[in-house]
């Protein structure tokens, strides 16, 4: 089931009793293929029991194109994402393309029974996002969320920055956060991006395009979208748009928001040897990532 499939409204302010759950921050960046492989495993794990519900903060390299989980990959211009030096990774989620560059990354993983992610699927991705909207606005960003009654069109692009969906996060209008969340075999992922520094229409040139409508989409993402350091105003070399200031202040708006206590912790050795499966078998296997 996908974020994009639901269509019901809820109310905010759900009363949430404290909890511990696990926090892994990935100092090392990973590939396309094994960040969404770890993903999978820790979700896996928790529904399992066998790790606590978990909150990962991660970042990527090489730089990665990652498609939404039913994006056809026709969209992507192979050559150009080469050239660049780009890989192309589906993920587990839905939602169109993400260029993972120059970015802060997060995951949440839970089984279903989960009060923060249990009833319907837009209460859970509501929850998840009033915690981002906390950690961003420790980070002095006035960001709000859209209304939950926001759908992405049927003639979308095939960037998901291009327009924000129910509950992701803005800035003036402009989209600042996007997430996608999915639910199958007993648990929930969700996971999403925030773009620190940098260009934010370079998807744009990996995208399969003829050159006036790849123009045309580049400035629309332009006006449509920006970095953490566009929303701050600051430059992009600044020690508050760093990925260790943004973990910290996402720390705390989860811890907050969700009435959470976190224990800082890595991966287990059985989530690393299921990871490195789910790269061979999954992720970094062309049956999976080649769906038309």
């Amino acid at each position: 089931m996908e974020i994009a499939s639901v269509f019901e409204d809820i109310e905010e302010g759900v009363a949430l009793q404290p909890a511990t759950w696990r926090l892994v921050v990935d100092e090392m960046p990973r590939s396309g293929a094994a960040n969404m492989a770890v993903d999978q495993a820790i979700a896996e794990a928790c529904v399992a029991g066998e790790s606590l519900p978990t909150l990962r903060f991660y970042q990527w390299k090489p730089p990665a194109v990652s498609l939404g989980r039913h994006q056809p990959i026709d969209e992507i211009d192979h050559k150009a994402a080469a050239a660049h030096g780009y890989e192309i990774v589906r993920r587990p989620t839905g939602g169109r393309a993400i260029l993972h560059t120059d970015e802060f990354t997060y995951a949440v993983a839970a089984p279903l029974s989960e009060p923060r992610l249990a009833g319907g699927i837009m209460d859970s991705y509501l929850n998840i996002s009033n915690a981002l909207l906390a950690g961003l606005h420790a980070l002095g960003v006035a960001a709000d969320k859209a209304p939950g009654t926001t759908r992405a069109g049927a003639d979308v692009s095939a960037a998901c920055f291009e327009v924000p969906s129910a509950y992701e996060i803005t800035l003036g209008g402009r989209k600042l956060m996007g997430s996608a969340q999915s639910r199958r075999a007993g648990y929930a992922l969700q996971h999403g991006s925030l773009p620190l520094v940098g260009d934010i229409t370079r998807l744009i040139d990996v995208l399969l395009l003829e050159p006036p409508t790849a123009d045309a989409l580049r400035q629309e993402l332009a006006a449509r979208a920006c970095t953490l350091a566009m929303a701050l105003g600051v430059p992009d070399e600044s020690p508050q748009v760093a990925f260790a200031a943004v973990c910290a202040a996402m720390r705390q708006g989860f811890e907050q928001t969700l009435a959470l206590t976190f224990r800082l912790s890595p991966l287990t050795p059985a989530e690393l040897r299921r990871s490195a499966v789910l790269i061979r078998e999954q992720f970094a296997n062309p049956a999976w990532t080649d769906y038309r």
